[in-house]
């Protein structure tokens, strides 16, 4: 049988003389722990050490640029929100119906006035005036027979008296009253009978009647010529509408401006309810904004006005105020004002969303600082403040813009330094070098 071999150590008790065998094993590893739990207190102690020249050490400069808070005349302003309308927009139509055989404008096409938009086929047009023409030209026929029946010239007054009838009638109806006065005389002396003396009244009785009726035919005849020239008129007119109907197959641009929309295309059937084209005028343009109640007493007509766009951020557009409206809106509490804005170049749109600012007459004194020297966390706006060489972290209300420049209301005075630089690792109290 095999045993492995261990190594013994053998010690004495110096007090009883007596001998002891321990395993080398076990004295290794009593010695290995106490030296182990000398080194644990040699490192704990190391890391206190560093910890209070840490905490001693002084900690290192920030490097900063800075400015002063300048005090100045700033120009005040009331600032809104609005959007961009044409100065002018029209929707074009036709006033006849037809089929478009031409288009002279396309969208984005600039037009004057008068020109030619759309064209349609004008041969059943040009037809119904060939047709109403003739019929024209039948009822003046018409009229000058009427004319020609009482014997009235073109242009002659109506005088009932000399139509030819009439006057025969009427010398005839004279002469025999004539005869029957001179019948009476005769009668009462017995020259003539009493039978030839009712003969000849009987005689002056019927041309009577005879010139009657020819009064009444003549004022009947000329009835018919005024009926006949009403109807010549009628016909006239009718000639007259087919003419503008020829005309109006040419669609003419009522305004100067913009194509902007232009649905009609050769070949479309067109009617007066279709839209052939909308054009709008874009210089100037209307911006219209809405007033809060309680500024309504600072905006009059005239004002300037600065306005400004996304598309074009870094450029502001010269306009004043034009139109003002008579009523606050009651839902909104806001009173709608219109400003005319110049588009000379063309670069604002109908429809673009604008903010606009409204100068006000009379500037305010204000403390100025770059805007790169305000920290903005959660809408809460810090600026820090260099004095000896230290920060002074103060939290302050922003005002309106100046260029590069931003206004602070409170928490700054004139004339003090604030960083401009770094001002995301700044702290209140921290040592900076400039």
């Amino acid at each position: 049988m095999n045993s492995q071999f261990v190594p013994k150590v053998e010690a004495v008790d110096m007090t009883s003389g007596n001998k002891f065998t321990f395993p080398a094993v076990a004295l290794l590893v009593a010695a290995l722990s106490l030296a182990a739990a000398g080194c644990g207190r040699s490192a704990e102690s190391k890391n206190k050490q560093a910890a209070a020249a840490a905490a001693n050490a002084t900690p290192e400069a920030v490097q900063v640029t800075t400015a002063a808070a300048i005090m100045r005349e700033l120009p005040r302003y009331t600032e809104a929100t609005g959007s961009l309308g044409a100065d002018e927009q029209t929707d074009v139509a036709s006033n006849v119906s037809g089929r478009v055989v031409a288009v002279g404008v396309d969208l984005g096409s600039y037009v004057q006035r008068g020109a030619v938009i759309v064209r349609l086929d004008d041969a059943d047009a040009r037809l119904r005036l060939t047709q109403l023409q003739a019929q024209a030209q039948q009822a003046q026929s018409a009229v000058r027979q009427a004319e020609a029946r009482i014997g009235l010239r073109p242009g002659q007054a109506f005088d009932v008296n000399r139509v030819a009838e009439v006057g025969a009638a009427r010398v005839a109806l004279e002469l025999a009253d004539k005869q029957l006065r001179r019948f009476e005389r005769l009668i009462e002396s017995g020259d003539v009978s009493r039978a030839s003396y009712d003969q000849q009244r009987a005689q002056r009785d019927q041309l009577q009647q005879q010139l009657e009726a020819a009064l009444q035919a003549a004022r009947q005849n000329y009835a018919g010529i005024a009926t006949a020239r009403g109807a010549a008129n009628a016909a006239e007119a009718q000639v007259a509408q087919a003419r503008k109907a020829i005309a109006d197959v040419v669609i003419h641009a009522p305004i100067s401006g913009y194509v902007a929309d232009r649905p009609a295309d050769v070949g479309e059937y067109v009617t007066p309810a279709s839209k052939v084209a909308t054009i709008v005028r874009t210089n100037p343009l209307r911006l219209r904004i809405d007033i809060p109640e309680q500024l309504i007493g600072s905006i009059t007509p005239g004002q300037s006005v600065s306005v400004v766009t996304s598309a074009y951020a870094d450029r502001a557009f010269a306009g004043r105020i034009a139109r003002i409206s008579p009523n606050v809106t009651a839902a909104s509490r806001t009173l709608t004002v219109e400003a005319q804005v110049e588009n000379g170049e063309g670069l604002l749109k109908p429809g673009q969303f604008a903010t606009v600012r409204i100068s006000q007459p009379a500037g305010a004194p204000a403390v100025l600082i770059p805007a790169r020297a305000v920290r903005t966390e959660q809408d809460v706006n810090r600026v820090y403040v260099i004095k000896d060489g230290r920060v002074q972290e103060r939290v302050v209300q922003l005002g309106q813009s100046e260029g590069e420049l931003v206004e602070v209301k409170n928490g700054i005075a004139a004339d003090e330094l604030v960083a401009t630089s770094n001002v995301e690792v700044l702290k209140d109290g921290a040592a900076v070098r400039q």
